[in-house]
């Protein structure tokens, strides 16, 4: 009965209702369609720097890391790759034998880091042979192949089947080098990862830098499902203590960061919306029981109680916000929706994104812990703003309010 009053009373002003309802939905729609917006920004990025750049796990020398020093190997980091591929949570292995070194063309020269791999075997930890732009992934060229990244070549003033210098220091400690052509130029969204590293065969540069045979400095550990992260890591530290076992929150602890502040981010900015749109309703709840001074007074003169006016108002108010909210976030789930496929074209802004190394299309990402999390802020918004219209409404003596005009 008190529910359909209320609902009853909404209307009574339909333009008033109107008004706070579109605002409300508006505040909802942008709300909703901005989480969804970061969230498929957001998971692009970790996407990206997980698959493709660092893999879930690096098993290294305990003091590689610390200065990057070629000496500071794996004596017997092929074998252990086949080792660890035996675990049923682990999708693929790969043995890499990675240098910093200076790479040169016939026109400039640039420093970089040249990673040794084994082509089918990179497959199965990371997804870098899916940018392959131009070329291809070490098949065309049978002697010192190279795949090299779209800004680099840029850099370079190279192309494909241009000749190439690698200039490093040898684990003898000589400086040495070798000519690599140019087999493939992959294309991602991440210009500095583009800029400074390059990929040849594992056998390749190990003859170059006179590496031990099935020595590696890192071996690439991939994942059936990021769920096993944490427990792969820990038995890995356990079983090869002698080594650093490193997954990529540890690696590159910004990407890790980033799915937290997102969310973070999206919820501060939804509170923010309902916080404004919360003082919007107050305000219009307070006319409403200004001008229905009267009617609350000869309300109470009948014997209705205190409590189910303060309900009635309450409801009122509950209604008017849940109106919009719904509203809104059913407009935004289903822009969002309507945009999973093609995203949204940020194509103007593109090179800056990718220099940080942001992709210019963006997916929104719909996920419903979030949505169940802004429904219950809206509804805490209206119950919340009810309150205080309500208990002003309660203040009013009854034989007064009746002689209000």
């Amino acid at each position: 009965m008190i529910t359909s009053v209320a609902w009853r009373n909404i209307w009574r002003n339909p333009l008033r209702s109107g008004i706070i309802i579109a605002a409300i939905t508006i505040g909802m729609f942008a709300g909703v369609f901005s989480a969804t917006f970061l969230k498929g920004w957001m998971n692009q990025r970790l996407e990206v720097g997980v698959e493709t750049e660092t893999s879930h796990i690096q098993i290294h020398h305990p003091k590689y890391l610390e200065n990057f020093d070629i000496n500071q190997f794996i004596p017997n980091g092929v074998e252990l790759s086949k080792q660890i591929a035996s675990q049923n949570t682990i999708n693929g292995v790969s043995p890499r034998i990675t240098i910093q070194s200076m790479i040169a063309s016939a026109e400039t020269g640039t420093g970089v880091k040249i990673m040794g791999i084994v082509p089918e075997q990179e497959k199965s930890v990371t997804n870098l042979s899916q940018f392959i732009s131009e070329g291809d992934y070490f098949e065309s060229v049978s002697r010192n192949p190279i795949v090299i990244g779209k800004k680099l070549a840029e850099k370079l003033k190279i192309k494909l089947r241009s000749k190439v210098v690698i200039t490093l220091q040898d684990s003898q400690g000589n400086i040495t080098g070798g000519a690599f052509r140019v087999c493939g130029i992959f294309d991602t969204t991440n210009s500095m990862f583009e800029e400074t590293n390059v990929f040849v065969r594992f056998s390749d540069l190990g003859r170059l830098s006179q590496m031990p045979d099935g020595a590696a400095h890192e071996v690439i550990v991939h994942l059936k499902d990021q769920q096993f992260l944490e427990e792969t890591t820990q038995d890995l530290q356990t079983k090869y203590d002698q080594l650093e076992v490193l997954n990529w929150k540890e690696l590159t602890p910004e990407l890790g960061y980033l799915n937290e502040i997102g969310n973070l981010y999206t919820y501060i900015f939804v509170i923010i919306i309902l916080l404004a749109l919360g003082f919007g309703i107050i305000n219009t709840m307070l006319m409403v029981v200004m001008e229905r001074v009267k009617e609350i007074g000869m309300l109470m003169a009948i014997g209705m109680g205190k409590i189910r006016i303060f309900l009635m108002l309450m409801l009122e108010t509950t209604l008017l916000t849940l109106t919009g909210g719904a509203i809104g976030i059913l407009l935004g789930l289903g822009a969002s929706k309507a945009l999973e496929e093609h995203g949204i074209n940020l194509s103007n802004y593109a090179q800056g994104l990718e220099d940080f190394g942001y992709s210019s299309i963006i997916f929104p990402v719909i996920e419903p812990e979030m949505v169940i999390v802004i429904i219950i802020l809206v509804v805490l918004t209206g119950i919340i703003a009810s309150i205080y219209p309500a208990r002003k409404a309660l203040k009013y003596n009854p034989a007064e309010a009746i002689r209000t005009e």
